[in-house]
């Protein structure tokens, strides 16, 4: 049987025995990614507005009622913008206890930038995080996963512990510029909401709308495989797509489904990762690293034919 194969030969040791760590990250992007691509008429597409407000002002208080209801805590990812626009939303995570990280300013592609524009709207995002939270950030998801090959190297120099932008396995790993490391937590567009629900037409972004149930069974279907091989599990729900009725009580059966299942270890990306850190620094694990860049430009044998 499939159940029996080993699919990860080195799976991590989650703390008290678990079968699995599971993290329900939010990305709370609102309306800055509107601004971000229709920056001149934006305030003129009043419809798409205010799908993306329904996040902050109406998603959030249930999601954070949910997770006080299950007494854990999660991951919100916030382009800094979003906290100076929405304070109050981005007060109600960190007054729930919850971890807020970096992603981003107004929500700009990192591999669409220059290295001094990546450089520069991530340390102005990092500055409004820190007077924030009074912390800095632990780690970082680059907005649309859109990681560059610059972005390794600022967050080493910023310190960052973590990111949670690549795909590469289904257990942390490490990334190193190959003078520093930081740990990945990866996750895949399977388990981002935004392939299952997206339906915007002023982001050319139409998903065909289906029931909850249909998209549950795609991440329910990857906990039960996670559960099952000792995987990292990381979900990507934004609140003015998964917040609304019908999918947020899917979502709400989820958390029965797993709880229920047992031996799940819920925690922040954070923890996640000081778990990680101390698993190396013991000796008990060691991951894979991939040391980036992987190409120091593009491949000559493109250049080499007729």
């Amino acid at each position: 049987m499939s159940t029996q194969r080993k699919l990860i030969p080195n799976p991590p040791p989650w703390p008290n025995g678990a079968k699995c760590a599971v993290a329900m990250t939010f990305d709370l992007d609102a309306d800055s990614i509107l601004h971000l691509a229709h920056h001149e008429n934006a305030t003129n597409l009043v419809a798409t507005m205010s799908m993306l407000q329904y996040g902050p002002r109406v998603a959030m208080p249930r999601i954070l009622a949910l997770f006080d209801e299950f007494k854990i805590k999660q991951t919100f990812f916030i382009p800094s913008w979003c906290i100076e626009r929405y304070p109050d939303a981005a007060a109600a995570v960190l007054a729930d206890g919850h971890e807020i990280g970096h992603h981003g300013y107004l929500h700009h592609h990192p591999n669409e930038l220059t290295l001094d524009q990546e450089r520069y709207w991530f340390e102005r995002a990092q500055t409004v995080l820190e007077k924030f939270t009074g912390t800095p950030p632990a780690g970082f998801r680059a907005p649309s996963y859109r990681f560059s090959r610059n972005t390794l190297d600022i967050l080493l120099e910023a310190g960052l512990r973590y990111d949670a932008s690549l795909f590469g396995d289904e257990i942390p790993y490490r990334l190193s510029n190959r003078t520093n490391a930081l740990i990945e937590l990866p996750s895949h567009y399977a388990m981002d909401d935004w392939a299952h629900y997206m339906v915007g037409r002023d982001f050319d972004y139409m998903m065909p709308i289906k029931a909850p149930s249909h998209a549950m069974d795609v991440f329910r279907a990857e906990f039960d495989a996670a559960w099952r091989h000792g995987a990292l599990w990381i979900s990507v729900w934004h609140p003015f797509l998964s917040g609304r009725l019908a999918r947020f009580e899917a979502i709400g059966e989820l958390l029965d489904y797993m709880v229920a299942k047992g031996d799940v270890w819920f925690a922040t990306m954070s923890e996640i990762t000081e778990h990680i850190e101390g698993l190396i620094e013991s000796g008990t694990w060691t991951p894979r690293t991939d040391h980036l860049p992987q190409y120091p430009g593009p491949i000559p044998e493109l250049d080499e034919g007729p």
